[in-house]
């Protein structure tokens, strides 16, 4: 499993895009979604909805368990993935493709986000 180098990580893990035009996107790393095992419902938020780092913003539920989403930055959603809402399993087989979850218009993003190769350090994968 690689992660991919462009992109940033929380310990949480979500990944996180570079903003363009100060809008980034938002995913669930492979190492996540193969500890979820097969997601089946998400809740994702909503465009216009007001996320802060490090807080809850939706779930995702597998067969295995529920298990909350973080946002890794603050910000506004500005869009929501509604391809993953109607095939959750787009967050198994495409994490960092087609299975992002979220686009925010970021206000502010924390110090502690991780390289690629510090996440894969951090999540032993």
């Amino acid at each position: 499993m690689s992660n991919p180098q462009q992109l940033r990580y929380s310990k949480e893990h979500e990944w996180l895009s570079n903003a363009e035009d100060g809008v980034a996107t938002v995913g669930i790393t492979e190492h996540a979604a193969n500890a979820l095992g097969d997601v089946v419902y998400a809740d994702l938020p909503g465009a216009g909805t007001a996320v802060t780092a490090g807080e809850t913003c939706g779930e995702l539920e597998s067969t295995k368990s529920v298990s909350d989403l973080y946002s890794p930055v603050t910000g506004e959603v500005v869009e929501s993935n509604q391809d993953v809402v109607d095939d959750p399993s787009l967050v198994n087989s495409a994490p960092f493709e087609g299975g992002w979850l979220f686009k925010v218009r970021v206000t502010e993003e924390p110090k502690d986000l991780l390289s690629a190769d510090e996440y894969t350090e951090f999540s032993g994968s």
